[in-house]
């Protein structure tokens, strides 16, 4: 596969990297261990150096997963992961902490699950409103400094606190939400990207399964599966954004490809320093997502979707609020 650099960090990764979260969390119950340890190396067989996972995902199980899965061949590929979240006894989510002490606690955690003694990319996985992002940034500064961390990277931030972190310690990447149903990046944080000479890694490329075409209004989703609380995909919103799926559909079909790969394609057409990474469970979709990065759009290609697709509205928030409020501005 073909090989991209994240800004002007020197960071190389695949063109296409893969998504881990949905492997053990999100989308309804875990992937049997052995199946998501093939898939993962299968991912690295097929050319994907770039595997990204969090603390949060599990908690923890996810980065264990990665560990077993990435530790024969640990020398070549980039691993992300990601602190930010206190947890409660139950497992779940019970506020942000980036102060330094606990940033600190996760990165030796983490490198132990992980199997490694550098975490090449480390995000602060939400802004933190109670901790100053100097402080962040500093922190991550350190672990820098002691070879613990390789590269800072943030996760869902704005354009000042980007500038703010990135004159304490430069910022690798930023990993958002971006895709042709999701645009909000392209007013103010791709040029901050540009200027500062930072990576993107966009989340959610294929807006979480929605762009491929396999979802509809009649679609229903397990007990677990987080997107039954998503406005986005209620039975409404899905049914009025139909027409953006079948627009990619058609497009696709000129194409000879999927709709999966037009949008994956489109998104590595808008920058040389972004880079998608799409999850899966399935061995089939996973190579289908990294052919995405083999897929040529033409100027016309570009001009043909932009046209189209500024004559859709796209309905439904894509956090419901109590989420939505720990989003960066």
């Amino acid at each position: 596969m073909q090989k991209r650099k994240l800004g002007n960090s020197g960071l190389e990764v695949s063109a296409i990297g893969l998504g881990c979260m949905g492997l053990s969390y999100g989308y309804g119950p875990a992937t049997e261990t052995q199946q998501a340890i093939t898939l993962i190396r299968t991912a690295f067989e097929r050319g994907v150096t770039f595997f990204d996972t969090a603390e949060a995902y599990g908690p923890h199980k996810n980065e264990e997963l990665l560990g077993d899965a990435l530790a024969p061949i640990r020398d070549q590929v980039v691993i992300a992961t990601k602190f930010g979240f206190e947890f409660g006894k139950d497992g779940g989510q019970s506020g942000m902490n980036s102060r330094p002490e606990h940033i600190r606690d996760v990165a030796d955690a983490a490198l132990k699950r992980l199997k490694t003694d550098v975490i090449d990319l480390f995000y602060q996985h939400r802004v933190d409103p109670d901790v100053p992002i100097e402080d962040v940034a500093g922190t991550v500064k350190d672990l820098i400094q002691e070879g613990k961390v390789q590269h800072f990277g943030l996760s869902e931030a704005g354009p000042q606190t980007i500038r703010r972190a990135h004159a304490v310690q430069p910022v690798a990447a930023l990993q958002s939400e971006y895709s042709l149903w999701w645009r909000e990046p392209e007013a103010e944080i791709l040029p901050t990207l540009q200027e500062l000479g930072i990576g993107f890694v966009p989340f959610s490329p294929l807006g979480k399964g929605f762009l491929t075409g396999a979802i509809s209004e009649s679609t229903t989703f397990d007990a677990k599966d987080f997107r039954n609380i998503v406005p986005r995909f209620s039975a409404e919103a899905r049914k009025a954004n139909q027409a953006l799926v079948d627009l990619l559909g058609q497009i696709a079909v000129a194409k000879n490809v999927t709709s999966a790969q037009v949008a994956l394609a489109w998104l590595l057409a808008q920058k040389p320093w972004i880079v998608p990474i799409p999850g899966t469970t399935k061995l089939h979709r996973l190579e289908e997502n990294i052919a995405a990065a083999d897929v040529e759009l033409t100027p016309a290609d570009i001009g043909e979707i932009e046209s189209a697709v500024s004559k859709i509205a796209v309905q439904g928030d894509r956090y419901p609020a109590h989420l939505q409020a720990r989003i960066n501005r």
